[in-house]
């Protein structure tokens, strides 16, 4: 009896103990699995959420960006198969090492859900060795280089959207670049009207376009279509996912007013200041302090006046010296003043400089500020020899900024216009770039 008893006093415990085993490892599963959703939800969050470019710090100087066919820098739009060029300037000349790598995105800079051996062929994540120390310059600095493709990044597998990252060897980001690879699929025709609105006829330009090619077949382009519409290849002020109004035979048509209408701004304002030691039309005075510096005479505000026809390069930048013959070692880099006599009154908001010479960024180094003694707003940023296009912008409170608030908008100013057609057929896993069109303002009708 004490037998029998003392075997089911056993046979509890160990039921009690497997009972408990059993909940606990049930326990752990639902936790493991509610884990398991949380980095589920956490990674679509992450995926789901829209990329921007980091702006560089104040050590990092001349980012130039562009492609093998392109003349300036500014956002690279390349054809697979050709390459992309990316230099820049690092002001410690201490020969740091940095690293690169490229991320594929969708139409609306998401991340796409490509891995990276589907986008490229080869690796990144790789340290750029090409780099030389700056020669007979007042202010020293490590010029860098890279190249794409190159033996370690052999391809670009597929078209898109893709942003070029640089990490130091702490792996953090310095800065990063978005870029643009397309296939030529579609033919994309366009034209630029004036607005047929009479309050804006003098004001405003108008991109028209057609997207098609025989032998390429849309499928429901109403949802598998999308375009982008970029003004002097300035994404802040891009226009994004029109829809075709209508289909004739096989060709998508985009005769828009409103909704393909750009301000037409003014030609940008310049200055050369390749000879660092003498002043030119644009350039009051030369003096040097620490390093060179520029003072441009003042700019006045030209809204409200008559459009006067004045060649621009549309917001680039070209580097250029007679110093020396190496442009990217040899340049000196020279602290430029800016003045401007505004007579606005600008309601809280605030002035700064425009131009693709830092991507057309706004941050603190763009401001302008207001010199008390001499009346006028003032600003010098540190920039690279060279030929330089720029303008003055107004900021808002809300953080909406109007171009023609200091220079005027006027429908005979030159624009370049570019459309990028993006095309994700049904059940495919990323968004295409299958064509692009160039225009110019040039030949503007009514």
């Amino acid at each position: 009896m004490a037998k029998e008893s003392y075997s089911y006093i056993i046979y509890n415990h160990s039921k009690q103990i497997n009972f408990r085993f059993v909940t606990l490892l049930s326990n752990i599963l639902k936790m493991k699995l509610s884990l398991v959703f949380i980095a589920m939800f956490i990674s679509s969050l992450s995926h789901s959420q829209q990329d921007y470019e980091t702006l560089p710090p104040d050590f990092i100087k001349t980012i130039e960006f562009f492609g093998s066919n392109e003349e300036f820098s500014g956002t690279p739009i390349i054809s697979r198969g050709e390459s992309l060029i990316l230099k820049f300037d690092d002001l410690r000349a201490a020969e740091n090492d940095y690293y690169y790598e490229v991320e594929h995105y969708n139409f609306d800079w998401t991340p796409s859900i490509l891995s990276k051996n589907e986008v490229l062929e080869g690796f990144d994540n790789i340290r750029l060795f090409n780099f030389r120390n700056s020669f007979t310059t007042l202010q020293p600095y490590t010029h860098y280089e890279l190249r794409l493709p190159n033996t370690n990044t052999r391809q670009l597998k597929v078209s898109g959207n893709y942003m070029l990252k640089i990490f130091n060897d702490d792996r953090q980001i310095i800065f990063s670049r978005k870029f643009i690879v397309y296939e030529n699929l579609v033919n994309v025709d366009l034209t630029i009207r004036r607005s047929r609105e009479l309050d804006y006829i003098d004001k405003k330009q108008v991109v028209n376009f057609e997207i098609g090619r025989d032998n390429f077949i849309f499928r429901n382009p109403e949802q598998t279509v999308q375009t982008v519409v970029v003004q002097n290849n300035d994404f802040n002020t891009a226009i994004y996912d029109l829809k075709p109004q209508f289909v004739q035979g096989n060709t998508l048509v985009y005769r828009y007013n409103d909704e393909s209408a750009f301000w037409g701004g003014n030609e940008y304002l310049n200055f050369d200041n390749k000879d660092i030691r003498q002043g030119t039309l644009r350039i009051e005075r030369i003096e040097l302090l620490d390093i060179y510096n520029s003072y441009l005479y003042r700019n006045f505000v030209r809204d409200g006046r008559e459009y006067t026809f004045n060649p621009d390069i549309n917001g680039a930048f070209r580097i250029n010296t007679v110093q020396g013959d190496d442009l990217d070692i040899e340049s000196e880099y020279a602290k430029v003043h800016f003045s401007l006599d505004n007579y606005k009154d600008l309601e809280g908001g605030e002035i700064h400089l425009y131009g693709r010479f830092n991507n057309y960024a706004l941050d603190d180094s763009t401001l302008m500020t207001m010199d008390e003694s001499r009346s006028m707003l003032t600003n010098e940023l540190i920039l690279k020899q060279g030929f330089y296009n720029f303008k003055y912008i107004y900021l808002n409170t809300k953080g909406n900024f109007d171009g023609g608030f200091i220079s005027g908008d006027h429908d005979e100013t030159e624009n370049d216009y570019q459309i990028l057609v993006y095309y994700r057929d049904i059940g495919a896993r990323f968004d295409k770039v299958i064509g692009i069109g160039n225009g110019t303002s040039r030949n503007i009708i009514n």
